[in-house]
């Protein structure tokens, strides 16, 4: 009995552990979203403060290329937009994994408790 308990337990604890290192992958990548975001805003504003007779320059590759500043802001918009579209999605798949993380640790606290009362009737069989 102890021992169905024990391989319950430790297939439980696997998943919980990868679920632990999804979290983190997640995690990192939305803060990578969230530097992003400061970036672009930067630039938003940046270009905010330009007008029609400055130049505006798109890297490619090793190459600047002159840029029409309306299509440059379009651009910047696109990104922002593109970007606060991902952090939504991350942030609904982080509250989706909290959830199924919290269910993982009611079902390794039940059983392991199991285990423990499996063990103590062992004992006192023994």
């Amino acid at each position: 009995m102890a021992e169905a308990i024990q391989k319950k337990l430790k297939a439980e604890l696997e998943k919980y552990t990868q679920m632990q290192k999804d979290v983190s992958k997640s995690m990192s990548a939305r803060q990578k979203l969230e530097t992003q975001l400061t970036e672009n805003n930067i630039v938003k504003e940046e270009l905010g403060l330009l007008d029609s007779t400055n130049t505006v320059y798109k890297l490619i590759g090793p190459v600047l290329v002159k840029q029409d500043l309306d299509e440059a802001k379009a651009t910047v918009a696109k990104r922002l937009e593109y970007i606060n579209g991902e952090i939504q999605r991350y942030e609904t798949l982080l509250k989706d994994m909290e959830k199924k993380s919290e269910q993982h640790r009611e079902v390794l606290s039940s059983l392991q408790q199991e285990f423990q009362k499996a063990q103590g009737l062992a004992v006192g069989k023994a």
